[in-house]
């Protein structure tokens, strides 16, 4: 029903190589973030060649591979000005992904939200990240405004409040932030997926409630109980 995630985050893609050996002793699946040189500099123009280099590394874990994200930050009016201007730039990349792979796109800009977007991605199989982050709506919310499922696949993150959580702990070690009444919002998002026959997959930030692997084992349990 639910696969829990070890997730990697690629700063830079000098470090690729670097971690090969450290994919081949993941036992479980993996999800990674495309590195910030194809995402936040280059924001996914002229990025060919360093693309390709990602997923040749990515190409190690095999059937153990989970989503690929794309994980774009907050653009501003300077950047893309209206959604139509990002899609412009996202559309042609999208057509030249290569299949085999579980995609998977995460925006920071809550009034893209809507039914366009997620059409451009259900037309080519490519999942809207839900995430759970500070200023980008509950989860109901996505749900309310149209679906925002949009492969064989969804991919959930929670995030948190990273300023927030780090004026109050830089020790990632314990919960320190009660975020039960939001995994109960997550639980009935992931039953009725689940009903829909959608492969779910799942991982927890440390700056969602502290610490993430407690985190993923709180849901786990709330899950389990009204299973």
């Amino acid at each position: 029903m639910l696969a829990i995630l070890v997730a990697l985050g690629i700063g830079c893609l000098y470090n690729l190589h670097s971690i090969a050996g450290t994919l081949k002793k993941i036992l479980g699946h993996l999800a990674a973030k495309v590195p910030r040189e194809i995402t936040h500099e280059k924001v996914i123009k002229d990025c060919e060649s360093d693309f390709k280099k990602f997923l040749s590394v990515m190409d190690i874990m095999g059937d153990k591979l989970g989503p690929l994200l794309f994980q774009f930050g907050y653009f501003n009016k300077k950047a893309f000005k209206p959604l139509d201007q990002f899609l412009a730039r996202l559309v042609p990349f999208l057509k030249k992904l290569p299949k085999g792979y579980k995609f998977a796109v995460e925006i920071r800009n809550n009034n893209w939200l809507v039914p366009k977007f997620a059409d451009v991605l259900r037309e080519r199989g490519i999942a809207l990240t839900l995430i759970d982050q500070a200023w980008m709506p509950r989860s109901a919310e996505w749900f309310a405004k149209f679906d925002p499922i949009t492969a064989d696949f969804t991919y959930i993150r929670w995030l948190g409040d990273r300023k927030g959580i780090e004026k109050l702990t830089k020790t990632w070690n314990k919960t320190i932030v009660n975020r039960n009444a939001e995994l109960a919002e997550w639980v009935e998002i992931v039953r009725q997926v689940h009903k829909r026959k959608i492969q779910i997959f799942a991982c927890a930030n440390n700056h969602y409630a502290s610490f993430g692997p407690a985190t993923v084992e709180r849901f786990q349990k709330m899950l389990d109980a009204g299973l």
